[in-house]
This record gives C-alpha cells, sequence and structure tokens, in this order.
C-alpha cells in the first residue's frame, strides 16, 4: 500500500539550495526542496509527481517530501529560478572554457602570444577575443564597450558606473579584425569603412543570451566601435529598487494611477530616464491594458509591452509612430523622448483625450520642462490641463565602502552648501573590490514637481518656471542639490561627485 504524502496549501515557502546537490537537473525533473520551520523538505507537485520521484530514488538524500498545490509550487520554482539566474552566470567560465578567457591578464597574454591572431576575422583566435571581451564586460557590470582606432594602437574602454574606463590596450591590425568580426555577427558590411554603421546583435555566452546593439563610426586612424548592452524583461528593475526615496516612490505610484494624461521624466543623457520609465510601465502593465511604445532605439526587450523602433529611413519618426498608435486603441503610451513640437502637440492632445502618456524630455530641472514645452509652441492651457508632473533625475556614483577615506572641506564649500560643520566627509580612494575606481554602482537621485492647482494657478498668473521652482521649494519639493547633501553628510559619495552630478546648480 503506497503512504499519502502529506498536502499543504497556499504556502509561500523559501527555497533550500545545495550546492551538494545538482539543482539545475532537480528543477527539469520539477523536484524542489525548501525550509519548512528551519526543516529541510523535498517538494513536489502533483501533476509531475511520478517524474520527480523517479529522480528523488537516485538522489542520496532523506528529507521528508511535501506535496504542494500547484500555485505554491510555481511560487517557489520562481524563486529557485532566481537563484540559479546568479549561480549562472558565476559558473559562466568554467561551463565554456573553450571560447572564454575569464581574467584580464590572462586575455592580455592570449593576445601578445597568439600567432593566429592576424589570420582573418573567422579565425577561432579573434572569436576568442571577442567573447572575452563581451564576458569581462558583463562580468565587470559595463554598459558600454568602446573600441578605438588610434595612431599606433587599439584601446579597449568599458563604461562602468557611467565613467569609462580603460580596459586594455591591443595591438592595431588585431583592432581591426575585432571591428571586423562585430560587424559579421552585426550583419554589418565589413568592406565599407567609409561610413558609419549601426546595428544590432544577439550573443550567447556559456548558454546566456545578451542583446547588444553595434554603433561603428570612422574616424582619421580608422573606425571605432560603441557596444551598448541592452537589458532583457526580467532586469529591468522595480520602482522601489531604482534608489530613490521612499516619499518619491510613494507619489510616482500615486500619478501612475491615473487613468489619463502626461508624466514626463528628464534629465541629461545617462542620467537612468528609459530605465525609469520602463520601471513605471511594468509597475502598471496588466493583462487588460494595451501598453504600445515608439523608442529610439528599443533598449529594453519588455514583456506585456508592444515596442516600436523609430526608423528615419521610412519615415517611422516619433510623431509618425505616435499617430498610428493612437489608432491601435491604447491605454498606455510612451515616447521615449520628445524631441520636436510636433511630437509634443500629438502627445498632450493624446494624454487629453483618455491616455496616459509617458515621456521624456532633455532638460537640467524638473519645472524646466514648462518652459521647454511652452519654447516647442504648446499653449499653457494644454500643458496645465495634461501634466501630472515631471520627474528630474541623476544617476550618483556611490563611494566604495572598502575602501573611501575621511576627508576635510573647505570651510567656503560647507559655508556654500550649508553643510553641518562637524560631519565626517568622505573621498574616493580605489581597491580591488572597486577595480580602483574608489566607487561602487549609483544611486538614483530624483525631484518630482507634481501639477497641483498651486502651480495652475502661477502659471495662469504668468509666474515663470524659475518662480514656480521657488515657490513649489519652500512648498516642500525635495530638489536633487538636497538629496545630493544627504548623500554627502551618509558618507554615501564624495564631493567631486555630487559637484558633477549638480549639487551647485540649486
Amino acid at each position: 500500500m503506497i503512504k499519502k504524502l502529506p498536502f499543504i496549501e497556499n504556502i509561500d515557502l523559501e527555497p533550500f539550495w545545495s550546492d551538494d546537490i545538482n539543482n539545475s537537473i532537480a528543477m527539469r525533473h520539477h523536484l524542489l526542496f525548501a525550509l519548512i520551520k528551519d526543516r529541510r523538505c523535498t517538494i513536489i507537485e502533483r501533476d509531475t509527481m511520478a517524474m520527480a520521484l523517479n529522480y528523488l530514488s537516485k538522489l542520496d538524500i532523506d528529507y521528508p517530501i511535501i506535496e504542494v498545490d500547484k500555485d505554491s509550487f510555481k511560487r517557489l520554482e520562481n524563486k529557485f529560478l532566481e537563484i540559479k539566474t546568479g549561480s549562472d552566470f558565476d559558473s559562466i567560465a568554467t561551463d565554456s572554457s573553450d571560447d572564454i578567457i575569464e581574467v584580464e591578464s590572462d586575455l592580455l597574454d592570449f593576445i601578445r602570444n597568439s600567432q593566429d591572431l592576424l589570420s582573418n576575422e573567422e579565425s577561432a583566435p579573434v572569436v576568442k577575443l571577442v567573447n572575452s571581451l563581451f564576458f569581462q564586460a558583463i562580468k565587470k557590470g559595463a554598459s558600454d564597450i568602446h573600441i578605438e582606432t588610434l595612431e599606433k594602437k587599439g584601446e579597449v574602454r568599458l563604461r562602468i558606473d557611467g565613467a569609462l574606463k580603460k580596459h586594455l590596450d591591443i595591438d592595431k591590425n588585431i583592432t581591426g579584425l575585432v571591428i571586423s568580426r562585430i560587424k559579421v555577427i552585426s550583419n554589418l558590411d565589413i568592406s565599407e569603412k567609409r561610413v558609419p554603421q549601426d546595428g544590432r546583435t544577439q550573443v550567447t555566452i556559456a548558454g546566456k543570451s545578451l542583446d547588444i546593439r553595434v554603433s561603428v563610426l570612422p574616424t582619421y586612424y580608422g573606425e571605432r566601435v560603441v557596444m551598448r548592452m541592452l537589458m532583457q524583461s526580467e532586469n529591468i528593475p522595480t520602482l522601489q529598487s531604482l534608489g530613490f526615496s521612499e516619499e518619491l516612490t510613494a507619489d510616482l505610484n500615486r500619478l501612475l494611477t491615473h487613468p489619463h494624461g502626461m508624466i514626463l521624466v528628464t534629465g541629461p543623457t545617462g542620467s537612468g530616464k528609459s530605465t525609469t520609465l520602463h520601471a513605471c510601465l511594468q509597475h502598471i502593465a496588466t493583462p487588460d491594458k494595451n501598453i504600445i511604445t515608439v523608442e529610439d532605439p528599443v533598449e529594453y526587450n519588455a514583456q506585456n509591452v508592444n515596442q516600436i523602433q523609430v526608423n528615419a529611413k521610412v519615415g517611422l519618426s516619433f510623431a509618425a509612430g505616435l499617430r498610428s498608435i493612437l489608432r491601435q486603441d491604447p491605454d498606455i503610451i510612451m515616447v521615449g523622448e520628445i524631441r520636436d513640437s510636433e511630437t509634443a502637440d500629438i502627445a498632450l492632445r493624446s494624454a487629453l483625450t483618455g491616455h496616459l502618456m509617458l515621456s521624456t524630455l532633455h532638460t537640467n530641472d524638473a519645472t524646466s520642462a514648462l518652459s521647454r514645452l511652452m519654447d516647442m509652441g504648446i499653449e499653457e492651457f494644454l500643458i496645465s490641463s495634461t501634466l501630472l508632473g515631471v520627474l528630474a533625475q541623476r544617476l550618483t556614483r556611490q563611494l566604495c565602502p572598502s575602501c573611501k577615506e575621511p576627508t576635510k572641506l573647505s570651510p567656503t564649500v560647507i559655508d556654500e552648501l550649508s553643510l553641518p560643520t562637524h560631519s565626517t566627509f568622505y573621498k574616493a580612494k580605489g581597491c580591488k573590490e572597486c577595480d580602483y575606481t574608489g566607487y561602487s554602482g549609483r544611486k538614483a537621485v530624483g525631484e518630482l514637481f507634481i501639477m497641483n492647482d498651486e502651480v495652475k494657478s502661477m502659471m495662469k498668473d504668468g509666474l515663470n518656471d524659475h518662480q514656480i521652482r521657488q515657490r513649489v521649494k519652500e512648498s516642500g519639493m525635495v530638489t536633487i542639490a538636497d538629496k545630493l547633501k544627504e548623500m554627502l553628510i551618509n558618507g554615501d559619495t564624495s564631493y567631486e561627485e555630487a559637484v558633477r552630478i549638480g549639487i551647485m546648480e540649486d
């Protein structure tokens, strides 16, 4: 007689991940492990019970077997998948040691000693070199890879935490072959070296897929390539994890619940505007909403969202794409950027006619968005009746906790910024942990300007954006400069970084 297994319903289990068990194979056999009251248990589900128990019989473990319902099993499986994704990347080098060189110094030795590198762009050493560059860029958390041809050599630099850092030098002849190899995998013309070319490629390194946007530009000494690593949907951060304060996140959440109106995100290039927009879309995306975006380029491959790529060659501009979107019965529209008066006009009118519209503008602070829209010829009544709020943001590098060291700021600086005189301030030093940059990771700082009745009456009275800014600051709006001061006082960033981001601009 078969013994009946204990059955638990509607339970949120915590995964038990042991290196003694090959969890990847166990997951394929629908066999999971969890901690229940600090006790290790084997978790199975009725539909796949036979396969799970069959594989369990081959394992040398004796945990109690618990049957759970389908939803509970799925929840636990998703947690296992998250852990597996992280551990897959940790073991990426051992999985495919044939075509990846993990360590930077080994790569330099390989470049120096490999006789076959100068044969052609399809030769194994060149393929290995390009794969290794991708691997090391991902490992270091780079957003872009720059390959430049200089007078006597080639140079590879990586953009890490918003700053370019030299990675390695390569022979000038090898640089040409590396660029040709990148053109081959991006379906670009390798014989054309006189005009700029743009392409896109997907590379698989040790079973991990990576979308890359490629831009090739002819320069005086030869071509240079910039490759942008594009994020997959599962890598889009949540609103909570972007780093904004809790109050700002709560206010932004409230704006996103509006059925119609426009929300703008502003800031300079590279300040994380697209990431914030996609985090907002993922926050409000549900099966009952039709979400369409028009972007240039599509930087995130997002789920539950229909994405249109701008294509100037065939006349698909932001304005043309937006017109077409309005005929597709959308609930929420995202326009990558408002660049001209035509796009601005269609965007605001579509927000007026019952759509929630998200977009970006290039302005230094949140209140400047008002004058920028007016400069584009948008009527004041249209702005005040459709604009819900403007989020201005920057990405600030955080000091490496392992090596930051105390520093003194001059009395003039302390006085100018109204900083407390007794606080300890820190500066960047550099160590092995942060790759000798002195910084580790970035944090989003922002200010949220909400179009309330007070602001609307100020606009009606003819106040300019500078006067409106002073009033809303007096009413309690926390500015980017305020957040930077807070980071400086808490020892999260350096004075130099705070100045670079804009602590003096307020």
